[in-house]
């Protein structure tokens, strides 16, 4: 039976489902100017205070941001006197990671208002040794499938690429014939790891960008980068439809021709995406000179995190500044906007599945204020799903003026007219095989693959240029008068608005690789 990935219930690959984060002050430059010298700097009284925390609390993971004027070293003691552990610290942004069992460590940290803007913890369940956004299960390509799609693949084209409609949609194969992109452009696949042993994404491989971000300290020992032993396949999927390499094996990325990198950040057994490790993984992109990254998760364990919350509050604000702070050294941020077949812009939202590590809470949210975490944030490309028809795919969410562009993410009830006849997406998974994948996670790579495009043809192009680019160069779509729902019944699309030349659906259109080498 399909499931959902990150963005799709519960979780979580923007295979099919993701949650949703609020919205984050911009830079540090924006928060307000309070002195930490009314804050204790610590000393023997500090460690007897520390001694006396107290610890009948489980083990969590918290994020505390710090305010404009305070330095990290006081802001180290005061975690240590409230009970807590620092695990790492970001002086550029302003945030540390740490952990505690102390209940009231978050409380006592936010009374110290000359340090700290916000803190808040990660998780709702105890530390244990993410999701993503895939609609449904992996479907394996079959030996039948794939000498089928061999036999009628054309001089120039890879063995399986008669079988991926979606490179066809976007006109990527038009554009391999007059550019694969560059060397210089690395994509980070910010995901559950990626099989770098793959032999159609070996060749373009990038070990020294590579890392694995769980926990919020990046580990760059050789294959920490790789999915767990019993992990996930999407983030290796992922990275085949972005840059599988034009080798005469397999399947073809959209752009072949740059390198692709890991950074892993899903928890092991749970795969879920916490707040340390995608700050972590967004810091490493920047400081490792990534152009590019894929984000096709939502960070749990809330789908929408709510600033009238100071959990979540502490959470948006510290993956802002680590997203803005890597746009800032030339990064731009692709992600997915969730299986949950939702209206990001409605004036409500039912949100009953979160928390995801414990038992969740139905409750109502506003997706203006209570964002989708990273999808929602400024400066971010948020990219809704379409089917080998080009309607929206029936589990891919929406919204006019959130949804910035669509891109094949694949609808089993859209059958295209390929030798597998498969309407999803089909790509590379670990262990050197091919499978069919779905969901909004797979149509966000898609993008990240055109805009590697658009970055070779301009290196000098800046992240905003870049999506100003994507939106200005891709097929303008109108609203559909029908889609498919989820039983693949076609229906009236009375959900589809317009507007300002976009819609809801679609953006400002289905990204054109074609345009983006010409």
């Amino acid at each position: 039976m399909d499931q959902l990935g990150s963005r799709a219930p519960k979780k979580r690959s923007r295979a099919l489902a993701v949650p949703v984060g609020l919205a984050l002050t911009a830079s540090l430059a924006f928060l307000p100017a309070i002195s930490a010298s009314a804050a204790p700097l610590g000393g023997a009284a500090d460690t007897a205070t520390a001694a006396k925390a107290d610890t009948s609390g489980p083990k969590l993971s918290y994020v505390a941001n710090l305010n404009a004027y305070a330095t990290v070293k006081a802001a180290k003691k005061a975690v240590e006197r409230a009970g807590g552990t620092v695990v790492t610290a970001y002086e550029q942004i302003g945030v540390v990671v740490a952990h505690s069992q102390n209940p009231d460590f978050a409380k006592q940290l936010r009374a110290q208002r000359g340090l700290f803007v916000s803190v808040g913890a990660t998780r709702t369940a105890p530390m244990s040794a993410a999701r993503t956004t895939e609609e449904g299960a992996t479907q394996q390509l079959s030996a039948a499938d794939a000498a089928k799609a061999a036999a009628v693949a054309q001089e120039g084209q890879e063995p399986l690429e008669p079988n991926q409609w979606d490179l066809r949609t976007i006109k990527a194969d038009k554009a391999h014939k007059i550019n694969d992109g560059s060397r210089n452009v690395t994509v980070g696949i910010i995901d559950t790891g990626v099989d770098d042993t793959h032999p159609d994404l070996a060749p373009n491989f990038s070990k020294g960008q590579s890392a694995n971000c769980v926990g919020g300290v990046a580990d760059t020992t050789e294959g920490a980068w790789r999915p767990y032993p019993d992990g996930s396949d999407h983030g290796t999927h992922v990275a085949g439809t972005i840059g599988a390499a034009r080798n005469g094996i397999g399947v073809s990325g959209v752009a072949p021709g740059v390198k692709i990198a890991a950074i892993k950040v899903s928890e092991p057994g749970t795969s879920l995406f916490y707040t340390e490790a995608v700050v972590c993984g967004f810091m490493f992109a920047a400081e490792k000179g990534i152009e590019v990254t894929n984000n096709s998760y939502y960070v749990d364990p809330w789908l929408f995190n709510c600033k009238s919350d100071d959990d979540q509050k502490a959470l948006v604000e510290a993956i802002g500044r680590a997203a803005k702070y890597a746009e800032r050294k030339g990064t731009l941020h692709i992600a997915s906007a969730g299986n949950s077949n939702q209206d990001l812009a409605a004036a409500s939202l039912e949100d009953t599945t979160s928390p995801n590590d414990t038992t969740p809470v139905p409750r109502t949210v506003d997706p203006k204020v209570c964002l989708d975490l990273p999808t929602q944030l400024p400066g971010v490309v948020t990219v809704s799903a379409t089917g080998d028809k080009g309607l929206r795919s029936y589990y891919s969410s929406y919204g006019l003026g959130v949804v910035d562009v669509a891109a094949p993410g694949g609808d089993k009830w859209q059958v295209p007219d390929t030798p597998d006849a498969n309407g999803r997406v089909l790509s590379t998974v670990p262990g050197g095989g091919y499978g069919y994948k779905q969901g909004t996670s797979m149509a966000a790579p898609h993008v990240a693959g055109v805009a590697a495009l658009l970055k070779s043809a301009h290196p000098s192009a800046t992240p905003s240029q870049l999506q100003a680019m994507l939106k200005a160069q891709s097929t303008k779509a109108v609203c559909p008068t029908q889609i498919y729902d989820a039983a693949g019944t076609l229906i009236d699309a009375t959900t589809c608005t317009s507007k300002w030349g976009q819609t809801g659906y679609y953006g400002y259109g289905v990204i054109d690789a074609l345009k983006a080498v010409k």
